[in-house]
């Protein structure tokens, strides 16, 4: 029997799109300089009326509408986040008050880039064990509001938005090779790279929400190995072969790591799910958005093997196998 299946997708992004133009007119940059470097070519950043609960909730909705099903039947709410409204309570219990679904358990977790990763995973074994019947797993977040403007090497890679999924418990009446589910997870953490990539803030040291810091070669370095090799985990795992898989739904950081990591396991360019071009890297919230674009616009459909990955801050690192 597969794990638990999704249902549904659904996404939500800030009003305003800010242009590479519009950000050399900010720092010492160009178009040219960030496409060449990362692919990027606009993101969307929230006003001060949209906030990581407010895209989420966005998400959720257009999740649930696309299930076909009711918030009454969300008994579970996995909000992933680097970026919430409070340092408490969990953005998640917003999300929950907002839908009206209120009496199941919501929390957040907090793996960065990897967050959504995380969370389905965590979400996909509390509806194994039978803790609900049905979740909502969501990525979300306002990264604008922690980088630091003036620094080039960072505030023009990051982008605000939310992605959302409905996810079903495990069923005996989806059984097989080809029954749609969640086939294999992997996740990694490595805490002895925490100066890679980091916020230089938070309540217990600086009392503040701090900046995004990074050093850019080292983390390319490590994506690109730790992302081939817990690919290859689950691959192992799941038992198929990378020929089967339709589409990689990767983490939208960069896309040279993306072409990068494909080389590496000999998959085709064109089955790789690319957004970073008009999203830019939305954290948490990068998988779940592009996830949702894909199926959309029709290339994904049921029946097919996908493929998410994501690497960020911690680092924490990570992939899950899903039949559609």
């Amino acid at each position: 029997m597969s794990g638990s299946r999704i249902l549904g997708t659904g996404s939500a992004l800030p009003r305003q799109i800010v242009t590479n133009a519009d950000l050399a007119e900010r720092v010492d940059t160009s178009d040219e300089w960030i496409v060449a470097r990362t692919g990027i070519r606009q993101r969307h950043i929230a006003q001060s009326d949209e906030t990581t609960a407010s895209l989420a909730i966005a998400a959720a909705r257009a999740a649930l509408a696309d299930a076909g099903v009711d918030a009454a039947s969300i008994g579970l709410i996995v909000l992933a986040t680097a970026t919430p409204d409070n340092t408490f309570p969990a953005t998640a219990t917003k999300v929950q008050a907002a839908l009206g679904c209120n009496g199941g358990v919501a929390f957040d977790v907090a793996a960065v880039c990897s967050g959504f990763l995380y969370a389905l995973t965590v979400a996909d074994s509390l509806l194994t064990t039978g803790t609900a019947k049905r979740a909502l797993v969501i990525g979300a977040e306002t990264f604008s509001r922690i980088l630091d403007w003036e620094d080039r090497t960072t505030c023009v890679l990051f982008g605000d938005g939310a992605g959302a999924v409905v996810l079903e418990a495990p069923s005996a009446q989806h059984t097989g090779s080809d029954a749609p589910g969640i086939l294999g997870s992997r996740l990694h953490a490595d805490g002895a790279q925490h100066d890679l990539l980091y916020v230089d803030g938070g309540p217990s040291t600086t009392q503040t929400v701090g900046h995004v810091r990074m050093k850019g070669p080292e983390v390319f370095r490590h994506a690109v190995v730790n992302l081939s090799a817990v690919l290859r985990e689950v691959i192992e795992e799941a038992g198929v072969s990378v020929d089967e898989i339709d589409w990689v739904v990767p983490h939208q950081a960069n896309a040279r790591i993306l072409d990068a990591t494909a080389k590496k396991l000999g998959i085709a360019p064109d089955k790789v799910i690319l957004t970073v071009d008009r999203h830019a890297n939305t954290s948490a919230a990068s998988v779940p958005l592009a996830l949702d674009v894909a199926r959309k616009d029709g290339r994904i459909k049921s029946g097919d093997l996908v493929m998410l990955e994501a690497m960020g801050g911690g680092f924490t690192w990570g992939a899950s196998l899903i039949r559609m």
